[in-house]
């Protein structure tokens, strides 16, 4: 298979060299960078690097960016995409496991979660209180428990990338798309992962944003039930 691995990154000057780098070494998949607007210079490390990277003009957020990536999957003809946040939260030797299930034609998106074996970084206590809210929340509507709604942790088929390069949400994107694969009868499967703390740098969700995006994304997810589904049969 083909597959790409997308990072998003915001202002994560401290991180994304060290990331880059550490995914080459425990992967031969293609990396791009996101470049979303980054305002500490991120995009002339990248340049003076040599790292592969798209350069967006304006800030679109987590949503934008890795949409981003998925439209260049897409077009170039890969097979599968995997998300993984310049953060460096998400460590690259899990990225072999999470591609696993797609090659096996087993799933359509794969969660890594952190939360079936419960090793590493556990996240904050307001993020997991959100966690669960969105673990009911989704299970209510769909049936089927998620355990990491919001992991980013994540790798999709090329059915998937067709439904995420039409509908994906601009900010705290996973829980929204997580329902409108399963409104889509994708296949969603979780594999365990361990996750790390936040490598360097300041996360840019506060602990009000986090209640203003529980709000806003619970919307989403409630939309993303009533949304038309994907002919998948069209072309690209």
């Amino acid at each position: 298979m083909k597959v790409l691995i997308v990072v998003p990154c915001y202002n994560e000057l401290e991180n994304i060299e060290t990331l880059y780098h550490e995914i080459r070494e425990k992967t031969t998949y293609d990396v791009i960078i996101v470049n979303d607007c980054s305002t500490d210079g991120c995009k002339e490390l990248l340049q003076s690097k040599n790292i592969p990277f798209l350069d967006l003009p304006m800030n679109l957020g987590i949503g934008g960016a890795v949409q981003t990536g998925y439209i260049y999957a897409l077009r170039n003809n890969y097979d599968v995409a995997v998300q993984v946040d310049g953060d460096g939260q998400h460590d690259p030797s899990w990225i072999e496991a999470i591609v696993k299930p797609i090659d096996l034609a087993e799933a359509d998106l794969v969660i890594g979660s952190r939360f079936i074996d419960n090793e590493g970084f556990q996240s904050s206590t307001l993020r997991r209180v959100g966690i669960q809210f969105f673990k009911m929340l989704i299970y209510c509507l769909s049936g089927k428990r998620i355990t990491d709604a919001t992991s980013g942790f994540r790798a999709i088929n090329k059915k998937t990338l067709k439904l995420f390069t039409s509908y994906y949400a601009k900010d705290f994107p996973e829980p929204e798309s997580n329902m409108l694969a399963l409104r889509n009868k994708l296949r969603v499967v979780e594999i365990p992962v361990s996750m790390r703390e936040r490598q360097g740098g300041v996360s840019s969700i506060s602990p009000l944003k986090s209640i203003y995006y529980m709000f806003k994304v619970s919307i989403g997810i409630l939309i993303s039930t009533i949304k038309p589904r994907i002919d998948f049969d069209k072309g690209d």
